[in-house]
């Protein structure tokens, strides 16, 4: 785990918590979390070792974003031909997150509210649902709650998104495929990371211009960001069958 600036207190995590709610209208959240494909050359000796499921080679930046587009934390270097759920579970924050060591508040009551629910981060149907991971209902059967549901995670999940996009289109070398060894690369993604967020406080009107979806808050249309555009990171592959635990389902 590459730590950019993971909150380390309870204290922290609530204030990422208040900034979603207040900016996106989902409270308890934490964190976007989401991973793309970086393309790279394929290595000499390696056979299929980095050959990822859109038949090209890459290694896999998993990230974690606040409300502001900034990654709180960021793992890049696992082979392209690792499955989503296995790139996830082998972070070391996964294992931080499992044995509870991240320091995330205990469950409290939602504003205005008396229903005491965790603090969650917020991802897709990629990843598993556990205590502190929440992801869409199934697309199937779906209540009307369901879909508000879906709707408003939705709009948390999407800055993840967007902060990968404004990340390649301002940092065009990973719109291509890197032609240097996977442990050069990683370091060259981790560099455009960090200098992501730096950008990001520095130079905000001009670093994101362009770089966000815009929603008609009326109608629930949504105006896609200029990167969209752009042969950008391949998203992770959707995978079938991931094992729930018993808490998160008795949430």
């Amino acid at each position: 785990m590459f730590s950019l600036q993971v909150p380390q207190s309870e204290n922290e995590w609530k204030l990422v918590a208040r900034e979603f709610e207040k900016r996106w209208n989902f409270p308890h959240c934490i964190g976007a979390i989401d991973g793309k494909h970086v393309e790279i050359r394929k290595p000499p000796g390696t056979g299929s070792y980095y050959f990822n499921y859109k038949h090209s080679f890459s290694i896999v930046l998993m990230g974690i974003v606040n409300a502001n587009y900034e990654f709180l934390m960021v793992d890049v270097g696992a082979n392209g031909r690792v499955s989503d759920g296995g790139v996830f579970s082998n972070t070391l924050f996964c294992t931080k997150l499992k044995l509870k060591q991240l320091s995330i508040p205990e469950p409290d009551n939602v504003p205005e509210s008396d229903m005491k629910m965790p603090y969650v981060f917020v991802g897709d149907d990629a990843f598993p649902l556990m205590e502190n991971l929440m992801k869409p209902f199934s697309h199937r059967n779906l209540s009307r709650e369901d879909r508000i549901f879906n709707y408003r995670l939705s709009r948390a999940r999407r800055i993840v998104e967007n902060a990968f996009g404004i990340l390649a289109s301002r940092f065009r070398i990973l719109l291509g495929q890197i032609n240097v060894c996977p442990e050069k690369a990683v370091t060259l993604v981790l560099a455009c990371c960090y200098l992501h967020n730096y950008l990001r406080r520095k130079e905000v009107e001009s670093y994101y211009q362009g770089g966000f979806d815009i929603e008609n808050i009326g109608t629930g249309e949504i105006t896609d960001a200029d990167w969209r555009s752009d042969r950008t990171l391949l998203a992770l592959q959707h995978i079938q069958g991931r094992n729930t635990t018993g808490s998160a389902k008795g949430t």
